[in-house]
This record gives C-alpha cells, structure tokens and sequence, in this order.
C-alpha cells in the first residue's frame, strides 16, 4: 500500500504514536515500539556470521543483501519501522516433564498450533490499515519472516528487549516467547529508545544447556549443530554425532528457551490459534511414527510442520526412536517402516535399529513386548 510520503503536524506525533500502540494491542499485539529503518550497525556481525559457515545449507540468507541491509527499500520513502510483539506460549505448556519423557516426542512449542505467520501477518496488515484510515493515511507493507529483514536487530532497537546470549530476543515481561513483525510505513514517527542494558549478566544457562552445544559463543548459534536446523531447514542426513543427542526433539528445540530465568516472567497466550492441535503436546513417538503420508498432510494442514515434509518428519522421528528406551514394538515399527522408507530415511532407521538393539536387555522376553 502506498500513498504520498507523509510528514506529520509535530503536535499530533505523540498522541498519533500513542494511538498507534493502543491499536496493536486491540489487533492481539502484547507491544509495539518505533525505530528508524537503518540496521547499520549490524551489517558486520552478520556478514561474519555468514562468512563462517554458521547459516548451513541456508542458501537464501546470502541473497537479496541490499534489502537486508537496507530495509527501507523495500517500500517507497520508508521512514519508520513499527516492531511488533505477539506472545505465543501455549496454556499449560508442560516441557520440561515431556523432555523427560523419551518415549513421547516434543515439538517445539510455536509450532503446536497454526502457522503462525498467517495469523500474524493477516492482524499486522488491518492494523496497518487501521491506521491508515484513523489515525493518518500511509504507506506501509507488513512483514512476518516473510522478507529479508534482520527482525531482532530491529526490535532490538525499537526497545522490545535485547538479545540474549542464545541470540533470540528477551523481553523482561515476556521472556522469549513471542513472534516478531514489523510494518514498514512511510510515516515520519519518533523512535523509541532501544533497552538501556541487557540483563543476561553473568548467566550462561542457554549455553549450557543446548544440547548439541550449537552456541558456540555468545549470541552466536552455529545452525550446523542447531536441533531446530536440523530438524526443520536441513533436507539431508543428520550427523550420526548429533543424533544421540537430539533426544526426542522432532520438530525444533526450546531448551535455551526454557532454561532462561527471564521465561518465568511469560503468560501464556489468549490465542486459539496458538494452543496445540491433534494433541502434539503429548503424543508417543510410536503413534506418530504409524501416521501415513496422507495422514500426515491432512493432520499437519496449516501447521508450520507441513515445512520439514513427510520425509524429514520421519528421519526426525526415526532419531528419536532410536534415542527411546528400548522397546521391541520400536524395533518391529522401524522395520516395517523400511517398505516404504526412500534411502534417506532409511538410514536413520537402520541407525536407529542398531542404537535400540544394543538397549536390549540380556534377558529381554520379546514375545511379552505389549507396548
């Protein structure tokens, strides 16, 4: 959406800014803060980032760099950047109890509902649009991990928190629980200032506790040994080295989320959207290992775990099977899925054979396997 560039009467900018904020809460945004469009000062972090391997097979965060760092071209006149927050904890979000349980499997906790960039991105547009219509007319253009945007970065400076040393952003209120989106808009609005001081402090409880010890420094996270990588974005094998480690994490991770101190401070989401659907917070390994590929796309529809595919579903799940105490019924399931695994997949459940063979006990009555 475009219109003439718009410079706003001086006297009108802070009720306007203020008004602005009151709608993002009304569209289900926890926070909204301003800032300019000029990430700068992140460009050099980023590129070593880059230069180091870290973004894996991630192809397309080498493209389109001249949007990346120069966000304000990609509206017309862009002048500000609203930074949004949405909070999305499920309700009762039992974690670390399902960590602790190996036979069932955990996904990481924004992808148990809907997807959320529909949702997200549909209330940033009305709110766009409602500003537009009430408060002063604008170009604008909403974002949701949909472009070439260093959205932390930004938010960052908007003031809606800092980044921690596992790289995602924390808010004091909200922990890092939360999805990000901006609204690029032609307004000439004042910024908000960025957190005064991060409140890590001497804290290293992401690093420590990430299973595959994929921050390899602080707010540095090598996506090579990343379980949400891994599991998600990578289209290929997993590293027998990582495998074992990954426990029964098929679909992302929140570990370093969840051991933060600054999660106990989150609420959890009024979003229907965001609470579980086909009971993915507490599910067996083993019934998700039985779902068919049709089962899989009709249960997964609208899910951001239609992203990993079928095939990468059941690498994940072969891993963590193969990470399960052992089981008999785990052996004869693997197995079976060989008929129709492609080579891929089979050789994570071969893995996965030979990792739950060597769990047998010497006196294990297979024939009274009942589960």
């Amino acid at each position: 959406m475009t219109t003439d560039n718009q410079l706003l009467p001086v006297l009108d900018i802070e009720q306007i800014v203020k008004q602005i904020k009151q709608l993002a809460q009304s569209f289900g945004f926890q926070d909204a803060r301003i800032c300019r469009p000029d990430v700068s000062q992140h460009v050099a972090d980023v590129e070593h980032w880059l230069a180091q391997g870290y973004a894996a097979d991630m192809d397309y965060l080498h493209n389109n760099k001249e949007l990346r760092y120069q966000p304000d071209q990609l509206i017309a006149n862009c002048r500000s950047v609203i930074s949004l927050r949405m909070d999305y904890l499920p309700q009762a979000a039992a974690m670390k109890p399902l960590l602790n349980s190996p036979e069932k499997a955990y996904i990481s906790r924004y992808a148990l509902g809907r997807d959320y960039h529909k949702l997200i991105r549909k209330r940033a547009t009305q709110l766009g649009q409602a500003i537009h219509q009430q408060l002063a007319p604008h170009g604008f253009r909403a974002f949701v991990d949909s472009a070439p945007i260093l959205e932390r970065q930004l938010a960052e400076q908007a003031g809606l928190g800092w980044r921690g040393k596992h790289s995602l952003l924390i808010n004091t209120k909200a922990g890092s629980w939360f999805f990000l989106a901006e609204i690029l808009t032609d307004l000439e609005l004042p910024a908000d200032p960025p957190q005064a001081s991060q409140h890590c402090g001497s804290c290293t409880a992401c690093l420590e506790v990430c299973p595959t010890q994929a921050i390899v420094a602080e707010g540095v996270v090598d996506a090579r040994r990343c379980i949400s990588y891994l599991t998600i974005e990578n289209k290929g094998a997993i590293s027998e080295e990582l495998r074992p480690l990954m426990g029964n994490r098929i679909y992302g991770c929140d570990d370093c989320q969840l051991f933060c101190p600054w999660t106990k401070f989150s609420q959890p989401s009024q979003e229907s959207d965001f609470q579980p659907r086909q009971q993915l917070d507490d599910i067996s390994l083993l019934e998700l290992w039985a779902w068919t590929e049709d089962e899989f796309l009709q249960r997964t529809q609208g899910s951001p775990i239609r992203r990993t595919g079928y095939q990468g579903w059941r690498r994940n799940l072969a891993v963590a099977l193969g990470n399960a105490p052992y089981q008999q019924a785990i052996i004869q399931a693997l197995t079976q899925g060989l008929n129709t695994a492609n080579e891929l997949v089979s050789k994570h459940i071969h893995w996965a054979i030979k990792q739950q063979e060597k769990r047998r006990p010497t006196n294990a009555d297979d024939s009274a396997d009942a589960k």
